[in-house]
């Protein structure tokens, strides 16, 4: 018996090409490739996990044409000689083992190599000093490097590059090619006004800025022939005030549509203009789920013959299957989605859609491609083990022992369930009624929705192993050394979490001061009249949400409340854009003693990456006033008493204060149970060993209990 998921799983034929569903990886870039840049086994076994899942295409992200002249990740796939080819066989038969299309998507970047990176200026359309130069060049010390303009005969190697890469991934046993003319890269430097300053046949009207593009598609065609599937990857609008706007955009498709057989609708700009486009193809939890649909739906309208894919927060298979069930578009990719649960197309299939691990939008994973490290995931760690643990399974422990674990927040929780799969007996101890730590309050703010589904997923997910595994679990229950020693444990997790930094300022213990996270919880009254000390992620949260509208299930950034799936016949909100109405009749005020670059920074790195411009968007659209370099001396029963950056002190009236100025490991009563096991089988995971990130206490939690 099939699923009732009838549009995700209709079969589609392409130039003769299989495809068994709608579901697209859409392009991550792991970091699996070796030094030269071809794939490894590590690398197919990271991109098995969403074949064996039941997707229909998986494409790998930013593929070099030319790593000579096109590079801007650490470990990036390679394609400049037919020395790729063997490797990328392993990864295209892997994924034909699964009824899957193994792809990439094939770019040259153009003016975003840097020069220090290739040794001499980048190529792009035109000889221009884009705004991530500019950037980059006042990092190095240096003066701003033009890009080289193209000529004909460069123009000329560079569309065959793209023709050979395609061809080599055709030898490889590939089907399908994803050609990347979105987000400020080469191709559409020469197709967007932005950055195309020429006034030859390559520049000035559409058509002629399409040249290019049209071109390279025309050139893989000719090389890889009549059966071979083209797919073409754009930016519906670039959102920045002289990039390609949709109108032209839709001029632009009209005239590449004869030369592609699939459009992947995208939109925004990668790095220039300091990120500040990045937002609107790689959407943070503060944007509506659906972002970009609206755009193929649009392209649909118009061009109703052409295949369409569309990508941007398309969080669930339900939203996937409203989407093609409309006729909204023809493929979904999803990438966020499916490195939080490679298996959500086949638990969709069998019936358990419920079972799905949602992703919270926090960008943990691009973060880490930037440091750089190996790609991994906040929710799911099993998706970065995938060469230590085959098919996702973990092994049995060759010895049963009897496991126990303080603390029932995320990492006590992620501990548990590994500690359970390897076949041992686990008893949890949590001091408070419920499970989920920390994780409970940080989802309150209407602004989380996807925290709140992944904390409802957590929670059954966590029955589940309680019913399979027979897992017992205390609340209610703090443990004590005497209590853990009366288990008689061969082994203990300690995940007791931190607590939070109290101000040590006189007024600190008046009855309106309390932490701002039992704020946002609901556990304490909250006047009309505050002040919020610390403006890391913790206190801008509170503050959104104590100052937004008090309506019911109101959205902070989504239009009336809504997602795009639900906006019948409007566009997606500009996330640039304020769309609160009415404002709080609270008055917040929040106070950082840190510089103002340096704590953005820190928002940024541990908010959720590209989710921070939205929130000091949305402080300005709430008024919210934000005092950087400015020191809390004192707490009165109706006012602040602080010194701003100048050193003149000034007050700011509250009927409530609330701290958020970090979190303190527990490591004093950490300390005292470390002996209640053998001591090289006790763990210190999550907050109890570093505080800040979700990452951080799933992974440590989870390696905690494969480790036992």
């Amino acid at each position: 018996m099939g699923s009732s998921y009838a549009h995700v799983f209709a079969p589609i034929r392409i130039r003769g090409r299989d495809f068994k569903n709608r579901i697209t990886l859409a392009p991550p870039s792991p970091n699996h490739a070796d030094h030269h840049g071809w794939v490894t086994h590590e690398f197919v076994e990271w991109f098995r996990q969403f074949a064996r899942g039941g997707a229909g295409i998986l494409y790998v992200g930013n593929t070099s044409v030319d790593i000579t002249e096109s590079k801007d990740e650490e470990r990036q796939l390679n394609m400049t000689d037919e020395r790729c080819v063997l490797p990328l066989s392993w990864y295209a038969e892997m994924a034909q083992t699964y009824g899957c299309h193994a792809s990439m998507e094939i770019n040259h970047n153009g003016k975003d190599t840097a020069f220090e990176t290739i040794g001499h200026a980048p190529y792009s359309a035109s000889a221009i000093i884009t705004s991530s130069e500019v950037t980059r060049a006042r990092r190095l010390g240096r003066d701003p490097i033009p890009a080289i303009e193209m000529s004909r005969e460069k123009i000329a190697q560079t569309v065959e590059k793209f023709a050979l890469s395609a061809l080599r991934m055709k030898q490889a046993g590939m089907d399908i090619v994803l050609v990347h003319g979105a987000h400020g890269n080469l191709i559409s430097q020469f197709t967007s006004p932005l950055y195309n300053k020429r006034s030859d046949e390559y520049g000035g009207s559409t058509a002629n800025r399409a040249r290019f593009a049209i071109e390279v598609c025309d050139a893989i065609r000719a090389r890889c022939g009549e059966d071979f599937v083209i797919e073409y990857r754009i930016s519906a609008d670039e959102i920045a005030d002289e990039g390609m706007h949709f109108d032209e955009t839709l001029e632009l498709i009209g005239l590449l549509r004869e030369h592609i057989d699939i459009l992947h609708v995208s939109a925004g700009l990668h790095s220039d203009f300091d990120f500040a486009y990045y937002r609107y193809w790689c959407q943070n939890y503060m944007m509506p789920h659906g972002f970009n649909v609206h755009f193929a739906r649009r392209v649909k309208e118009r061009y109703p013959d052409l295949l369409v894919t569309t990508v941007g927060s398309i969080m669930s298979l339900d939203e996937a299957e409203e989407i093609l069930a409309r006729g909204w578009a023809d493929f979904v990719a999803m990438c966020r989605p499916l490195m939080a649960d490679p298996d959500m197309p086949r638990k969709y299939a069998e019936g358990h859609p419920e079972d799905r691990r949602p992703c919270l939008r926090c960008d943990q994973c691009a973060l880490r491609l930037f440091m750089p490290r190996v790609i991994n995931c906040a929710v799911n760690p099993r998706g970065g083990l995938t060469t230590e643990l085959p098919d996702g399974i973990i092994p049995k422990a060759p010895v049963r022992k009897k496991v126990g674990i303080v603390g029932g927040g995320l990492a006590g929780l992620y501990g548990l369930m590994a500690a359970c799969e390897r076949g041992h007996e686990v008893v949890l101890f949590e001091k408070a009624a419920y499970l989920g730590g920390n994780l409970v309050p940080a989802a309150q703010p209407p602004l989380k929705r996807d925290m709140r589904d992944y904390l409802a997923w957590l929670l059954a997910e966590t029955e589940k192993y309680v019913e399979r595994y027979g897992a017992r679990i205390h609340l209610e229950t703090e443990a004590t050394e005497d209590l853990l020693a009366a288990e008689n444990l061969d082994a203990l997790i300690i995940a007791i979490g931190a607590e939070p930094i109290v101000p040590r300022v006189p007024g600190a213990n008046l009855p309106h001061v309390h932490w701002a996270a039992s704020a946002e919880a609901g556990d304490v009254e909250v006047g009309k009249r505050v002040v919020i000390v610390g403006a890391g992620a913790v206190g801008i949260e509170a503050a959104l949400m104590l100052a937004a509208p008090a309506a019911e299930g109101s959205d902070v950034l989504s239009a009336e409340g809504s997602d795009v799936l639900s906006a019948e016949g409007s566009d997606a909100p500009s996330a640039g854009e304020s769309d609160v109405q009415v404002a709080s009749n609270r008055q917040v005020a929040l106070v950082e003693l840190d510089e103002k670059e340096r704590s953005q920074e820190a928002v940024h790195a541990n908010g959720g990456g590209n989710a921070s411009t939205c929130i000091f968007e949305k402080l300005d659209a709430l008024g919210v006033p934000l005092h950087y370099e400015t020191r809390l001396v004192e707490i009165q029963p109706d006012r602040v008493i602080c010194v701003g950056p100048d050193g003149t002190p000034f007050e700011i009236e509250a009927d409530t204060v609330l701290y958020a100025i970090g979190m303190r490991p527990r490591w004093e009563t950490a300390d005292t149970l470390r002996h209640c096991a053998p001591e090289t089988s006790v763990h210190l995971v999550g907050d109890a060993l570093r505080g800040g990130l979700i990452t951080n206490a799933t992974n440590s939690g989870f390696w905690a209990g494969l480790r036992v």
